[in-house]
């Protein structure tokens, strides 16, 4: 199976290298890596430009692109960038952060999930974080959730997602319509993967709004929307997250915010939701 790896990147010069150290020692090689370099102001460039020189198979293109950091749209542009020079006989494709470091046997192992099961349409590990010298669990997502940060795609289920939208979302609405499509996803708890900055971004004043746009974009409605941001509350501790929520909900629905999904995933979408529910509130 043929691995072709995105890393949109911005202002990475602390990790970049580590993240490329740990992807070009795999156990299973990688096919083609292609990093993007999106608008970076330091020394991001330089660290790439070590690597394609020495290795054939690492590309890199630049990306200009607001230096704001609005969760989703960058990415994703970036991530399209990139997806323009990827090898179209790849079996795989991948879309990391620039912060990351793989475990050696990572690939290996997401090779043979996906050999293991044809229904497997995304395989992907876990993202931990250093605290007190000992690395833990980034605990954001439940378990069966692949985080954005590591996404691996089966060619046939890339497709039959449509990519990915280019919206805050993008790595949850993924799934969603993956399952849509009959297809599964797979986590392994034994792929540990060192995050090397916390996914508490400071984002811009600007995306404050943007989490609950994606809900209302996926077609939620307002009472699983309710509950979805109730639970990020909390686990955020932040009443300011929840009311800047409700607000946002409400822009999208009086603005007639376009949807991500048609009206048959958004059936398939809350109905899959609420079973999740029901079986937490039920067992």
């Amino acid at each position: 199976m043929r691995i072709n790896i995105i890393i949109p990147a911005y202002n990475e010069e602390e990790n970049i290298g580590k993240t490329l150290d740990s992807l070009i020692n795999q156990t299973f090689p990688i096919h083609k890596i292609i990093i993007v370099n999106d608008n970076s102001t330091d020394g991001t460039q330089k660290i790439i430009d070590s690597f394609t020189t020495k290795f054939p198979h690492i590309v890199s293109v630049e990306q200009i692109s607001s230096n704001k950091h609005l969760p989703g749209s960058k990415v994703i542009n970036a991530f399209y960038k990139g997806f323009d020079l990827v090898d179209k006989s790849y079996d795989i494709i991948c879309k990391l952060d620039a912060d990351l470091i793989f475990p050696l046997s990572y690939f290996e192992k997401i090779i043979k999930i996906f050999k293991k099961d044809a229904n497997v349409g995304m395989a992907g590990g876990f993202c931990y974080i250093k605290k007190n010298n000992n690395w833990i669990l980034e605990t954001l997502t439940n378990k069966d959730h692949i985080r954005g940060a590591l996404k691996a795609y089966r060619k046939k289920c890339f497709m039959d997602i449509g990519g990915l939208k280019n919206t805050m979302g993008w790595d949850t609405v993924d799934e969603l319509l993956a399952r849509y499509h009959g297809w599964s996803i797979a986590t392994d708890e034994n792929l540990k993967v060192k995050h090397l900055k916390s996914t508490a971004v400071n984002y811009s004043k600007q995306a404050k709004y943007k989490q609950a746009e994606a809900f209302y974009k996926m077609r939620y409605g307002f009472l699983l929307f309710f509950i979805a941001t109730i639970k990020l509350a909390l686990k955020k501790k932040s009443f300011y997250f929840f009311r800047n929520s409700c607000i946002g909900y409400l822009k999208a629905l009086i603005n007639k915010v376009p949807f991500i999904v048609s009206v048959e995933e958004g059936t398939f979408i809350r109905s899959y939701r609420w079973k999740g529910i029901k079986k937490k509130l039920f067992h």
